[in-house]
């Protein structure tokens, strides 16, 4: 087998498993192909058809290539963009840079120009420079912010989203059609010798930074501000970014974790490499903070498409933002500078902000109050992305758009979410908030003073066992009898039941889902009497049963502590009566 010949390392991985019997390892990693998830192909790297590793690269390109050369006719005058992140793994000579080589061999080999980034970039660079190249079709090598074991491969389509159905399920079987390898797929060098080959990043990190400009709207209040900035990288692409972002808005630059500055693929100083885990992960940012009588930190994660912002508060405690609280700041300053900044005919109708159906529903109760759209999409950023891109072919203006884990899209330079925008649109936010004597804290209570306290948690289980995921959700759809959904947990009585799997939705008088039907992931969402809302999905790129709940109070139920109570009560009971840990063998996560 070509792999062998081209990848000592990985082809000694198997015979490793030969030589030493190991028949369910070999089952495991032989008997399986990867398939596309909510952020495209992501695995461990190593050897075998679910790894990720040059030859499940090389095939995926194959299948990609045969897939696109039958969707554009001008294909070869178009081409195609690769980036990546500073993921690698010795052990099985995988690095995101080695596999997005080969990912542009396949297509130069075949006469396809391609936009190889010449250096690591931040995730949304490829959705924005598929748009501005008005290429066919781009893919970034990498995991984001899983494990450092893992990598990835995510797909863009021509409009600037992520790939969603039914070009997905297309592009799975072009794979399987064409699974050995062509000659030239293995010929990494040839992006040295190719005249095909271009290398976008001067060109795009350019006018990316153009564009950010947008989004800037205080940048003389910028330049003076006194507050001073953190900025961890967490070991991955975002620090030169992040500079030049916090540059193009007329800031001094932010103050860099020099320990997290440089890429580093062991991600060594941190337990993972995820900034949602909060301050256990912020740890050596928030010391620094302190250090340097910083108030603000912002960190970008590992291929910095996704935020987290922690601010030191009057009690000399740090509070770390959840990605809804972020998202209800984000939501209100978009809003406020659109309208200050909108000329007098634009009208509020045509505007539009965005969130997956698991997030947080303040942007719902803003959009209410302030007579804009709101609209909600299955969770996945490809979701957004693709309707953002509708709406924007509509004439309508989308000015913001979120996941509860930590991804913003602010603006639509870029039709996906952006860590380095966010960062430097946060950093502006407080600077304007610091000549009101606000800080993000205080402002984040007036929001929800003004449009409805929304009080949210959510958190997952570990389960490495699908079987049990699996008989966990269908016991939920026969729980008394077959084919019936519980009216109550525990003291809590239900009123609306959505099983997007299934498409169905009790709350509807036709009984189906709004949402499309999603049967490849598991995803419940239970609406009880008291208000409160709360979904149980698989996760799509992680080994586990995620749990997002959420208390939506009027404006006039200011009673946060009572709203707090009751949502951890629902939380206690919906864990206990639907999730059953201990008989699952579930593990809670640790902090």
């Amino acid at each position: 087998m070509q792999q062998g010949r081209r990848n000592p390392k990985t082809k000694a991985q198997i015979e490793n498993l030969v030589r030493n019997g190991m028949n369910k390892e070999l089952r495991d990693r032989l008997c399986c192909r990867l398939t596309f998830g909510t952020a495209g192909l992501r695995s461990a790297m190593g050897a075998g058809f679910c790894y990720i590793n040059d030859l499940t690269v090389i095939q995926s390109t194959q299948g990609m290539y045969k897939y696109l050369e039958r969707c554009f006719s001008d294909f070869r005058q178009r081409g195609f963009v690769v980036g990546y992140d500073t993921r690698g793994q010795v052990t099985s000579s995988c690095s995101s840079k080695r596999l997005a080589k080969l990912t542009a061999a396949v297509l130069l080999a075949k006469g396809v120009p391609v936009y190889l980034f010449s250096k690591y970039v931040p995730t949304p660079f490829v959705p924005y420079a598929v748009r501005q190249l008005k290429a066919a079709a781009g893919v970034m090598i990498t995991a984001s912010h899983n494990r450092k074991e893992d990598n990835g491969y995510k797909v863009y389509w021509e409009n600037g989203a992520q790939i969603t159905s039914p070009h997905d399920k297309e592009i799975l079987k072009c794979i399987e059609e064409c699974v050995e390898p062509w000659n030239g797929s293995w010929n990494e060098n040839l992006v040295d010798t190719s005249p095909l080959t271009r290398d976008p990043l001067e060109e795009i990190s350019k006018i990316y930074m153009e564009d950010l400009k947008k989004i800037c709207y205080h940048r003389e209040l910028n330049t003076k501000t006194n507050l001073k900035f953190i900025h961890t990288s967490f070991h991955g692409v975002g620090h030169d970014y992040v500079q030049l972002a916090f540059k193009a808005f007329g800031f001094k630059p932010p103050i860099p974790v020099p320990e997290q500055k440089d890429p580093d693929p062991d991600f060594s100083t941190v337990k993972c490499p995820n900034p949602e885990e909060g301050e256990c992960v912020l740890e050596l940012s928030l010391r620094l903070a302190e250090k340097e009588s910083a108030r603000v930190v912002v960190a970008t994660d590992p291929d910095a498409d996704r935020l987290a912002v922690a601010e030191l508060q009057e009690n000399g405690r740090w509070k770390v933002f959840t990605g809804n609280e972020l998202a209800a700041l984000f939501g209100w300053w978009m809003f406020r500078s659109w309208k200050a900044n909108g000329s007098r005919e634009a009208d509020v109708k045509n505007v539009y902000m965005l969130a997956t159906t698991v997030s947080s529903k303040i942007l719902k109760a803003i959009a209410l109050k302030e007579g804009f759209h709101f609209e909600e999409t299955l969770p996945g950023f490809k979701w957004i992305g693709s309707r953002v891109k509708d709406l924007l072919d509509n004439g309508k203006e989308v000015l913001f758009a979120f996941e509860e884990s930590i991804g913003f899209m602010c603006g639509t330079s870029v039709l996906d979410k952006d860590g380095v925008s966010a960062a430097v649109v946060i950093a502006e936010m407080a600077s304007y908030l610091e000549t009101k004597n606000l800080t993000l804290a205080q402002q984040l209570t007036e929001i929800y003073e003004m449009y409805g306290y929304h009080i949210s948690k959510t958190s997952y289980f570990l389960c490495y066992e699908p079987p049990t995921i699996k008989r966990v959700f269908e016991k939920l759809r026969n729980f008394d009898f077959p084919k019936s959904y519980p009216k109550s947990c525990g003291a809590y009585g239900i009123l609306h039941v959505r099983d997007v799997t299934t498409g169905y939705d009790s709350s509807q008088l036709n009984k189906k889902s709004v949402l499309p039907a999603s049967k490849n992931s598991q995803m419940i969402t239970f609406t009880f009497q008291n208000g409160c809302v709360a979904t149980l999905r698989t996760s799509g790129t992680e080994p586990k049963i995620k749990y997002y709940a959420e208390m939506c109070a009027r404006p006039e139920q200011s009673d946060k502590t009572f709203l707090e109570e009751q949502l951890q009560k629902v939380i206690e009971a919906l864990i206990e009566n639907f999730l059953e840990p201990s008989k699952n063998g579930l593990i809670l996560r640790s902090v």
